[in-house]
């Protein structure tokens, strides 16, 4: 056990917080430029100037360029028609054609916005250049939007995945360890010798989970370093707020895994349990998707994932600063599915011991 409680930590939350992220750079781009004129270079010109496109050739034809998308070899396809540049001088208007591999769905997404945003950033260039008439230039009013980005201000993917790692790593250690504590009892055959015992059936349960709970609390001060150490993640609101909501979260978890092993015989059963059901929460936390774009009836289910009110409160205590009040309906929440788990648990244990 001590490779997990100690090494698993810190590669999850080292690895886990670099490679997460809803970013998408490095776009294997081509181009098919029908046209080769100035104005034509000048587009595929900002692609090549963008942090997030690597141009990697000009196709002579769109054939090659579909093959070489099928191969994997590029990732999005830029079709500049021909007379490119003189319809655009006599008609204001043309079409281009792009075609971007959708296999990964979200990546396409991202990938179009980035293709539109140049484009029409040089759409507005050009018509700057475009709209003339005799012995005077017309400049087009242009709009300025100046966004104010809060709370992540510099728009870093991991001041919004580090939190949730934070609650990966607290949930995945906690629960796995105490599913298999008792459950180790079982195999070795003390769990029997125990039981007549004048010891209490209480006793012996806040005995088993007592130590998982303060690990947690460890494994969360290690990580709220970690992440300010490494990763520099602000931590405006009260770090006595965390740890007060952890506590109550962390009995939810041990409640979670003593229930399992209630019901298991090996620890290699109370593993495979624990760990279908905190991927399944985990996945419908809003940890890597926002709940908002889930189904109704999956919106549904998330109010009863525990994990989801620990993501939400990690990131409004961290990063927005939220009081007390602000967290009170998650805490609530959270304080009534731990009492009705331990209930469960323990009533399980009884009945089944």
């Amino acid at each position: 056990m001590l490779p997990i409680i100690f090494v698993l930590p810190l590669l999850q939350l080292v690895i886990l917080s670099n490679a997460a992220t809803f970013e998408v750079k490095n776009i294997k781009f081509g181009y098919v430029d029908n046209d080769r004129t100035t104005t034509s270079r000048a587009l595929t010109e900002k692609f090549t100037a963008s942090t997030y496109f690597n141009v990697l050739t000009n196709f002579t034809s769109l054939n090659k360029a579909s093959a070489a998308m099928l191969k994997g070899e590029i990732d999005v396809v830029l079709e500049i028609p021909n007379h490119f540049e003189r319809d655009l001088q006599k008609e204001k208007y043309n079409n281009l054609g792009v075609t971007i591999n959708a296999i990964d769905g979200a990546a396409a997404g991202v990938e179009n916005v980035y293709i539109t945003q140049i484009i029409q950033r040089f759409n507005q260039n050009l018509k700057v250049n475009l709209v003339q008439i005799p012995d005077q230039q017309i400049q087009p009013i242009n709009i300025k939007t100046i966004p104010l980005f809060w709370y992540n201000e510099t728009l870093n993917y991991k001041t919004f995945m580090v939190p949730g790692i934070l609650v990966l790593l607290v949930t995945m250690i906690t629960l796995f360890l105490s599913g298999m504590n008792i459950v180790r009892e079982k195999e070795i055959g003390t769990l029997e010798q125990i039981n007549v015992t004048p010891i209490k059936k209480s006793q012996f349960i806040v005995g088993k989970l007592f130590p998982f709970w303060v690990i947690g609390i460890g494994l969360l001060t290690i990580g709220l370093i970690l992440a300010k150490v490494i990763f520099n993640i602000p931590m405006i609101g009260s770090l006595l707020l965390m740890y007060l909501y952890t506590s109550i979260y962390i009995f939810v978890v041990l409640g979670i895994g003593l229930f399992i092993s209630n019901f298991t015989e090996t620890q290699q059963q109370a593993m495979f349990i624990s760990w279908f059901f905190v991927v399944v929460f985990i996945l419908m936390s809003g940890l890597f998707t926002p709940i908002e774009s889930m189904p109704k009836w999956a919106q549904l289910i998330t109010e009863f994932n525990p994990i989801k009110y620990f993501v939400e409160v990690m990131r409004m205590v961290m990063l927005k600063g939220s009081g007390f009040l602000d967290i009170l309906p998650q805490l609530l929440k959270t304080a009534l599915y731990a009492f009705v788990i331990n209930g469960l648990a323990v009533w399980s244990y009884k009945k089944t011991n």
